[in-house]
């Protein structure tokens, strides 16, 4: 247990050096927050009952599917894997590591957008603080969950790239934070649904917990926790 938390903390002091998930994590979705929120708030008004959650959503799925991955390719597309084998270092620790590093990232900050969006746009808070922030907690835990499949899945950094912009665009377009999804034609619509955005932008907007809407994003975590065990146990046996 020591050596395990031993291993994310270390990463954790890795992940603050690394320039890709400072972009990733902080930088872009801040900045992104900064210009847009702006833009939302001046269009359309009421565009402050939503921002916090939607520029939220933006910034933990560029976090996930665009800064974790490149991280988990370093360690298991490279010879990093064969030291975690001479060393009887577990394949799973660098999975877990990364995990839980994005999640204290992307949950800070979620954090930080929290704060300013009240003082820089007057943004409405949601009415329960504790349950926005749990809810956020499960939607970071699935888009990394996302993110870590992407990132044991590829081999190739180009091609890593390539698709994690491919699964991270259309979420975030379909998912609501740009404009209504009633405004998509119904195929689209249903397509969104797909991806975690679109839950976890249904359920960080609501007022109470409604379990029908944590349910297809537990689906959506449990299939990727499956693919994720048989890739490593794959990478175990190369």
């Amino acid at each position: 247990m020591s050596a395990f938390l031993y291993g994310v903390a270390l990463q954790w002091r890795l992940d603050i050096r690394s320039k890709s998930l400072l972009i990733t994590c902080y930088v872009v979705p801040l900045l992104f927050f900064g210009l847009m929120g702006g833009i939302f708030t001046s269009i359309n008004p009421d565009a402050k009952n939503t921002i916090i959650q939607s520029m939220t959503v933006m910034g933990v799925s560029m976090g996930a599917l665009i800064g974790l991955p490149p991280s988990l390719v370093e360690i298991y597309g490279s010879d990093i894997k064969k030291m975690y084998k001479a060393n009887g270092v577990p394949l799973y620790l660098g999975v877990v590591s990364l995990f839980l590093s994005a999640f204290i990232h992307l949950l800070i900050m979620s954090g930080i957008i929290y704060v300013i969006a009240p003082i820089a746009f007057d943004a409405v808070l949601p009415a329960d603080p504790l349950l926005y922030f749990g809810v956020t907690a499960v939607f970071i835990v699935v888009s990394s969950g996302i993110g870590s499949v992407l990132g044991l899945l590829m081999k190739s950094q180009t091609k890593l790239t390539m698709i994690s912009q491919i699964i991270f665009l259309p979420s975030i377009m379909l998912s609501g934070i740009m404009f209504p999804v009633d405004m998509l034609p119904e195929f689209i619509k249903y397509a969104g649904k797909i991806f975690p955005a679109t839950w976890g932008y249904e359920l960080m907007t609501k007022s109470s917990f409604e379990i029908r809407l944590v349910i297809p994003l537990a689906g959506i975590f449990v299939a990727a926790v499956i693919i994720c065990m048989i890739r490593l146990h794959k990478i175990g046996s190369e």
